[in-house]
This record gives structure tokens, C-alpha cells and sequence, in this order.
């Protein structure tokens, strides 16, 4: 029996590059609300709480640009148009990171849960899911609006091991983000990494996982060498 035998994964920035296609929505939302178009980079280093909190966090620094913007807008209808916009570009140009989909694939043939556990609503992680044909590699899917608390809270990852009836203690969460590496650690579950997502721009081993591994190809052969070469 391999040493874990339940493995979840962030989405965005660990199995997908969805930064395009969020920051499409963004910049929708604002042009519909009479505001300019930001860098899709600036964007990018938002990524990780969620759409709505990411847009939150992107007024903040607008505002801070243009104070007099703070009064006249509608964050409550901006939220809403960027909801909308994103329903639409979910999944319409995210990229299944190389080595993912062999990896998701290897771990399940060898029986160990996979989990998808995302700050991302629901609904748009469940496109983005599809639209990469990823979704049935999955035993169960978390979104930011499926519990009562999100990423990093430790209940989250626990919630996960507990419905897939494996012990925390034999389960391992891989993202590309602190918040990633924090619920981890909250929970009580192995906290490993991968370099190659967002982070907002910070390097990852900031953040101290138990491990960092060059892609989800080095991660399943981790998972699945025998017991002594952990």
C-alpha cells in the first residue's frame, strides 16, 4: 500500500493557466462599468481567493489611483457583471499544465483518491473542469462557495479527507500558492507545492512546503515509488 492514498490539487496556477481567461472577465466587468482595462499580469497576481475577492482587491488599488471613482461606482453591479463575464470565459482558454492529466491519470489507476480543491466558485471550477476534460479524474470537488469556509481554513481539507474516508495523516495537498501550503498545514495534511503557478508573484518556498515538486509528472512518482525510496 503506498504511504498516501488521498492526493488534492488547487486548480488554477497547479493544474490549469487560467490567468487569460480570468483576467478576460476582469476587464470585461470594468469596460462595462466604464473603467479601463488593466494588465492581464496585474491580474495575475491576484489570483487565488476567488473572482470576487480578487476584484475587490483590484478596486482597492484603482481607488487608490482614482479616489473619486470610490463614490460613483456600483461594486455591487460590477461584482455582478464580473460573475457574468466569467460564466462565459470559464474554461474558454485554460491550459491543462503538461504532465497533469497523465499524472491525475497514474494516481487513480493505482487507487488513490484525487480531489480538485479550489478557491474558484463552484460553478466555474466545474467549467473550467469540463471545458479540460478533467473532471471525471476526480473523486470529489471543493469549491470556494461549497462550504462554509474556504482556503486556508483547516476545516476545508478535512472536510475532503473525511468524505473520501481516508485519514489526514495519509493525505497530501499540492498548490502553487501560501494560502495552498497554509491549508495544508492547518489541516494537518503533507503540504507540497509546485513553482510554476501565481503566488502573487512571490517564489513559492517562501511559503516552506514539505515539498516542492517541478511538475504533477514528479509528484505522482513520488506518490507511487515504493514505501522506502519516500
Amino acid at each position: 500500500m503506498h504511504d498516501y492514498q488521498l492526493i488534492s490539487f488547487d486548480l488554477d496556477g497547479t493544474l490549469v493557466d487560467t490567468a487569460g481567461e480570468i483576467a478576460e472577465a476582469v476587464n470585461r466587468a470594468l469596460e462595462e462599468h466604464g473603467l479601463a482595462r488593466r494588465p492581464t499580469a496585474e491580474i495575475t497576481l491576484l489570483i487565488g481567493a476567488g473572482t470576487r475577492e480578487l476584484m475587490l482587491k483590484l478596486l482597492a488599488r484603482i481607488f487608490h489611483e482614482n479616489p473619486s471613482l470610490s463614490e460613483r461606482l456600483d461594486i455591487d453591479a460590477l461584482l455582478v457583471s464580473l460573475d457574468r463575464h466569467y460564466a462565459l470565459t470559464s474554461g474558454s482558454a485554460a491550459v491543462v499544465y503538461e504532465g497533469a492529466r497523465e499524472a491525475l491519470a497514474r494516481l487513480r489507476i493505482a487507487g488513490i483518491k484525487t480531489a480538485c480543491v479550489t478557491n474558484k466558485e463552484l460553478r466555474h471550477a466545474r467549467r473550467v473542469l469540463q471545458a479540460t476534460r478533467l473532471e471525471p479524474m476526480f473523486d470529489l470537488l471543493i469549491g470556494g462557495d461549497s462550504l462554509a469556509q474556504k482556503k486556508p481554513h483547516a476545516s476545508v481539507l478535512r472536510h475532503v479527507a473525511r468524505e473520501l474516508g481516508v485519514c489526514t495523516t495519509r493525505s497530501a495537498h499540492v498548490g502553487d500558492s501560501r494560502t495552498d501550503i497554509d491549508a495544508a498545514r492547518n489541516a494537518g495534511l503533507a503540504a507540497w507545492a509546485v513553482p510554476y503557478g501565481y503566488n502573487a508573484g512571490e517564489p513559492i518556498a517562501n511559503a516552506r512546503p514539505q515539498r516542492i515538486f517541478a511538475s504533477l509528472s514528479e509528484l505522482a512518482a513520488h506518490v507511487l515509488a515504493p514505501p522506502s525510496t519516500h
